[in-house]
């Protein structure tokens, strides 16, 4: 297949009609692009504030009706999209491929990730949301129940790297807890979770559930989140700070997974062959533009040089381009925009004494946003690749002495999203991972394992975030707690007529005997 040429899916016809359910009543576009060639796929419709306002009105009144449905029924929905998104999964590809450059192999494992999202949920959902009865407090005589209700309409700003995957992925925990959604895709990358909506809806989520607004973060951010419950939101540390002071000043919850710059530390024996793969993946995966990817890398001085040659040779073979088909292990970058802020990191870098070991440069020839697998030695905490994200095919290569210092040159950052250890040995990986500052910790790997692992919470300490998805917390945050109380008899307080320092003496006796009795 030429590299240039559009899949066979993606039809004028097609396209225009997944753009088709963006609400956009002044007549404003936006040119929703093929990264590969710059082309033009759709104009994309770009939402008022009326449009936005107009959009959660329709998704509160489909909500009232869904959160009367039983879970079961709910949960019935979600089995036949698990079939639905399986089924249509190479289009959903080439719809990720098209929009954001990616390559095949990465845009399929994105697909992968909203069914592993339903297939756990289909299971954890039904215990998370019945209501659960505690003893009250006087024992047999009282009880507390915890009912699980849905906030309403959950707002979700999902951002390009992934976009069907966090689109997706995030709303459909909200949706299983009797929730409605409305999300506002990075006008780059909107196709996809269309797409991935309208399988939803062809597995009977009720129309107008979920709903889509597009348009510029600062153009659509603040009536979103004026207008929903609770926000969701995946990105820049310093939109992050943005969205949380509002949702704050509204006084609604917010979840927000930000930005990185993720550490690796390899320890004294780990095994290089097996390493460098993992490491390889770890900084290009997506050409660098995943949340969790890598951009340091701290090497043992007695190994230095046998790693970082290993690194810089396989590096330098990724093969890199622009297909719709598996060749290319390296994609594009999402836009020539970001193209220029990667390049200007690794020139600050250059400047300032870095030195290039295999890559730093763009590839026009290839396609407008494409850059080299970079990596870096020399980097320092004055350039900004050394301090900042980056977000790209870029990494840095440091040598220490000892696992001590690793350590602390690994935690010396304001971020704390994901990290990695390298050892022949788990147990003591394990040990210095207990020590990293980091929400998540990859032993072995880089990140993957940490993401997939859909049972345990997600998220960043530090200035990566507040939150996480994933995990019983992922479902529940969506949802308020109400705390049904019965007192079977009136024996709270006093009885007529007692002497209130008898009652006070009887009241202290039986939390003592609770306490023994273990009873409270």
């Amino acid at each position: 297949m030429s590299t240039t040429t559009r899949p066979a899916t993606l039809t004028d016809e097609f396209l225009d009609g997944l753009v088709a359910r963006v609400p956009g009543s002044s007549g404003a576009t936006w040119k929703l692009t093929e990264v590969y060639t710059g082309e033009v796929l759709v104009e994309l419709p770009q939402s008022t504030e009326e449009d936005i306002e107009r959009a959660f009105h329709e998704a509160r009144a489909a909500q009232r009706l869904w959160a009367q449905w039983p879970l079961k029924k709910r949960l019935e929905i979600f089995e036949r999209a698990h079939t639905l998104l399986l089924d249509n999964a190479l289009t959903t590809t080439d719809l990720i491929q098209a929009e954001s450059g990616k390559n095949r192999r990465m845009a399929v494992e994105e697909t992968c990730d909203p069914p592993m999202i339903i297939s756990h949920y289909l299971k954890r959902a039904p215990k998370l949301l019945t209501p659960k009865k505690h003893g009250g407090p006087v024992p047999f005589l009282s009880s507390s129940t915890e009912v699980h209700v849905p906030k309403g309409v959950v707002g979700i700003i999902a951002p390009w790297n992934f976009p069907f995957a966090t689109g997706l992925s995030d709303a459909i925990p909200a949706l299983i807890a009797g929730n409605a959604v409305v999300v506002k895709p990075d006008n780059k990358t909107a196709l996809s979770p269309l797409y991935g909506i309208s399988l939803l809806e062809e597995a009977g989520l009720p129309e107008g559930l979920f709903q889509v607004v597009c348009g510029e973060g600062p153009d659509v951010g603040p009536t979103l989140i004026d207008n929903a419950d609770y926000v969701m939101f995946t990105g820049s540390t310093a939109t992050g700070r943005v969205i949380g002071e509002r949702a704050g000043r509204n006084l609604i919850g917010c979840c927000l997974e930000l930005g990185g710059k993720n550490p690796m530390i390899v320890l004294d024996d780990v095994n290089a062959d097996e390493w460098v793969e993992s490491a390889t993946f770890g900084v290009f995966g997506n050409t660098g533009q995943i949340c969790m990817h890598i951009e340091r890398i701290y090497l043992p001085e007695r190994r230095y040089d046998e790693l970082r040659d290993a690194l810089v040779e396989r590096a330098s073979t990724l093969s890199i381009g622009a297909s719709y088909d598996f060749g290319p292990e390296i994609g594009s970058l999402v836009s020539p925009d970001h193209r220029d802020r990667v390049a200007s990191h690794v020139e600050d870098a250059v400047a300032k004494g870095a030195t290039v070991l295999t890559g730093g440069r763009a590839r026009p020839d290839l396609g407008p946003a494409f850059f080299e697998p970079t990596v870096l030695e020399g980097v320092t905490k004055d350039m900004l690749a050394g301090r900042t994200e980056t977000f790209g095919p870029v990494v840095g290569l440091y040598r220490y002495r000892t696992v001590d210092e690793a350590i602390k040159l690994a935690n010396d950052t304001d971020y704390g999203l994901n990290a990695s250890v390298w050892s022949g040995d788990i147990a003591r990986a394990e040990a210095v991972a207990e020590r990293i500052e980091s929400g998540n910790v990859n032993i072995n790997d880089a990140l993957a394992t940490a993401y997939a692992s859909k049972a345990t919470p997600s998220g960043g300490v530090k200035n990566s975030g507040v939150g996480a998805r994933h995990g019983d917390q992922g479902l529940l945050k969506y949802t308020d707690v109400k705390n049904v109380a019965v007192l079977k008899k009136q024996v709270l307080g006093a009885r007529p007529g007692q002497d209130y320092d008898a009652y006070v003496q009887q009241m202290l006796h039986s939390l003592k005997l609770m306490r023994r009795l273990r009873v409270r």
